[in-house]
C-alpha cells in the first residue's frame, strides 16, 4: 500500500522572508506495542506475548542504563541519551554564578534524546513506496509582522526576567521551530535588544545590556 505525502511550506533558512516546499510523510497512525509484538512472532520463533515482554523489558533496561549516565545504543535502530530539565518552577541558575543554585532536588530527567542510525532510515526508505497526496500543508504563519514580534518579545520581558522559546511560540503564535529560528538571528543582531543566556536546552533569552 503507498505511503502518502505531502509538500510542506516552511522559511528557507538561508533567505530570510522566503519560502519553500519540503516534502512531509502523511502519518495516519501508530504502531503500538501490541502490534510491533504480533509483527516480530510472524517473522520469528517468539509468540506475541514473549515479544511484547521483551519489547517491555528492553525498555526496563533501557531506563536503568540511561539513569546511571549511560547512553543506549541499539545497533539498527539507534542511540538514546537521557537529558536534563529543572523541575517545575524552578528558577535558573544564572551563568555568573549570582542568584541561587541549583542542587540535585530541583533537577530531573526531562527526556531522551535520540540519534537514528542510518540503517533503519535505509530500510525505511527501501521498503517506502510514495504517492503524493492531493493537498499541500500550509505553513504556520503569525498575524504579527517581524517588528511586532519583536515588541511583543521586549514587553514580555519587562514583566518576566527572561523568554523562552516557548514563551516566543505562544505570544507570537509561531511554530516552535520558527520561533527557535527568529530568536537565534535576533539574538545575533545587537541592534534588537535582546540577548541569549545558557547553552542547549537551557537557553534563555533577555534584555541587551545597554551598553
Amino acid at each position: 500500500m503507498p505511503t502518502r505525502y505531502t509538500m510542506q511550506e516552511m522559511d528557507d533558512l538561508n533567505r530570510e522572508g522566503e519560502a519553500l516546499l519540503y516534502p512531509r510523510m502523511v502519518i495516519t497512525g501508530c504502531c503500538a506495542t501490541d502490534e510491533l509484538a504480533a509483527r516480530i512472532a510472524a517473522n520469528s520463533t517468539f509468540s506475541p506475548g514473549e515479544a511484547a515482554g521483551l519489547i517491555r523489558q528492553l525498555a526496563d533496561e533501557m531506563a536503568a542504563a540511561m539513569a546511571s549516565g549511560r547512553s543506549v545504543r541499539l545497533d539498527g535502530i539507534g542511540t538514546f541519551t537521557p537529558t536534563l530539565a529543572l523541575g517545575r518552577d524552578k528558577e535558573r541558575e544564572a551563568p555568573d554564578g549570582s542568584g541561587p543554585r541549583r542542587n540535585a532536588t530541583s533537577i530531573r530527567v526531562g527526556g531522551v534524546g535520540f540519534r537514528v542510525d542510518r540503517r533503519l532510515v535505509n530500510e525505511t526508505d527501501r521498503q517506502c513506496h510514495l504517492e503524493r497526496a492531493s493537498r499541500n500543508f500550509a505553513r504556520r504563519r503569525s498575524p504579527y509582522t517581524p517588528e511586532e514580534r519583536l515588541s511583543r518579545a521586549l514587553v514580555y520581558l519587562t514583566d518576566h526576567p527572561w523568554l523562552t522559546v516557548a514563551d516566543y511560540a505562544r505570544i507570537c503564535q509561531l511554530s516552535h521551530p520558527t520561533a527557535s529560528r527568529e530568536l537565534r538571528r535576533l539574538a545575533a543582531d545587537p541592534t534588537s535588544g535582546l540577548a541569549a543566556k545558557g547553552r542547549g536546552s537551557h537557553r534563555v533569552y533577555v534584555r541587551r545590556p545597554a551598553e
